[in-house]
């Protein structure tokens, strides 16, 4: 490299290159010189080979100058270069964003969401998921691209799915679908925008059950069911005195189950594992049951574990005309119903609400508040306990709270 020669610019120098050519001359590299803070400072821009000239160079120089007059902006060729490498690196963020989001919700789907939903939930939420999709999201939205995908077409869903009498739990399980694919698309970055789920009304949805068998109804059931099957008489009677929900008693094995203590594990059931006590009737029961080796199920279906209540169930409550006359799905007796009874009953005999919740397996009380109205009959019971005891109080030994200082 030669010495640093002055141009007619001021602050702006260069100096040529030994040997390299840049046209019929030799390649130059410019610099420029000015203070910051207080200090002498020089930065090399770059060649002439590389479309640098003085005045260019000193263009750089007065932006520079002006920025520190200013006090906005970079100050310095480093940090300008710094914010233009952010600059840049941004915008191929950005690229790379809108490329995967440049995919439409049918294929991120069924090529990304969905094998990620086998590895992480039950084989039979899956299923769900899938024959809704199908059935409902595909056509809907499955040829939109994630990112233009609206609440407006998250309405439209909702209103195409009640004109062809789809319940509100339908509407709601649908929507819920939709904003967990969105949730996974933003965590691996194929979608940036709001998840169109996001402002949408849910119908209100009331599944609850509001029957429950009394205990005549109870006990004709399961003396019907033991007629006709063993395996169905033996779940429903577990789930009437212990409470169990179907897919946690067809869950059951053997090594869950301590007869002498009384006790059964829940293992990963819906809301976390938890233990069930069993009554005097569901330890005969289960002792009477051929004992199988730990690890299988108490009550085996075809090939491994069972998957759906009985028909015979079903077909015994029809015999006892037990939904005779009844249109509400939500008075209708099923299985889950049995698990509704005994909640009621805990109650009915005095047991808190907190009892319950525990032996339920419920996270919170928002799903116990049900069985609050049952226990009314105790707590007017206790007011006219207490109405009895104050009329054997001596007329002059009442107090008149209104007067009493």
């Amino acid at each position: 490299m030669e010495k640093w020669v002055k141009t007619n610019f001021p602050g702006v120098r260069y100096r040529r290159h030994s040997i390299r050519k840049h046209g019929v001359k030799k390649d130059m590299y410019f610099s420029i010189r000015y203070k910051l803070n207080g200090r002498d400072k020089e930065e090399g821009l770059g060649w002439a080979s590389q479309d640098w000239t003085a005045a260019k160079a000193y263009d750089a120089l007065k932006e520079l100058r002006e920025n520190v007059k200013r006090g906005e902006g970079p100050q310095s060729l480093r940090e300008k270069r710094e914010i233009e490498l952010k600059r840049q690196e941004q915008q191929r963020i950005e690229a790379t964003r809108l490329k995967k989001e440049a995919i439409t919700f049918k294929v991120f789907f069924e090529e990304s969401y969905l094998p990620q939903a086998r590895a992480d939930k039950k084989a039979s939420s899956v299923i769900r998921e899938k024959i809704l999709f199908d059935k409902w999201l595909k056509g809907a939205i499955g040829h939109i691209l994630l990112r233009d995908v609206l609440p407006f077409h998250m309405e439209k869903l909702k209103l195409d799915m009640a004109k062809k009498r789809q319940s509100p739990r339908s509407i709601e399980y649908a929507l819920a679908v939709v904003r967990q694919v969105f949730r996974a698309a933003s965590r691996m970055g194929c979608h940036g925008g709001a998840i169109p789920t996001s402002g949408v009304k849910i119908p209100k949805v009331d599944n609850a059950r509001m029957r429950f068998l009394t205990r005549t109804e109870a006990a004709e059931l399961l003396r019907a069911l033991r007629a006709k099957s063993l395996d169905a008489h033996d779940m429903t009677l577990i789930s009437l005195h212990c409470g169990l929900r179907f897919g946690e008693i067809a869950a059951l094995t053997w090594q869950d189950v301590d007869l002498d203590k009384g006790v059964m594990t829940i293992r990963d059931a819906k809301t976390g594992s938890r233990y069930a006590f069993l009554t005097r009737q569901a330890i005969e029961m289960l002792k009477g049951r051929p004992a199988g080796k730990p690890a299988e199920y108490v009550f085996p279906g075809r090939g491994g574990k069972m998957t759906r209540v009985s028909p015979t169930f079903f077909r015994v409550v029809d015999e006892l005309k037990l939904n005779e006359g009844v249109d509400d799905r939500r008075l209708k007796i099923c299985f889950h119903s049995c698990r509704h009874s005994y909640a009621s009953w805990l109650v009915e005999e005095g047991q808190d609400l907190y009892t319950v919740q525990k032996l339920l397996g419920h996270k919170t009380n928002v799903m116990t508040q049900r069985y609050a109205h049952l226990a009314e009959n105790r707590l007017r019971e206790a007011v006219r306990a207490l109405g009895r005891s104050l009329q054997k109080m001596e007329p002059d030994k009442i107090i008149n709270v209104t007067t009493a200082k």
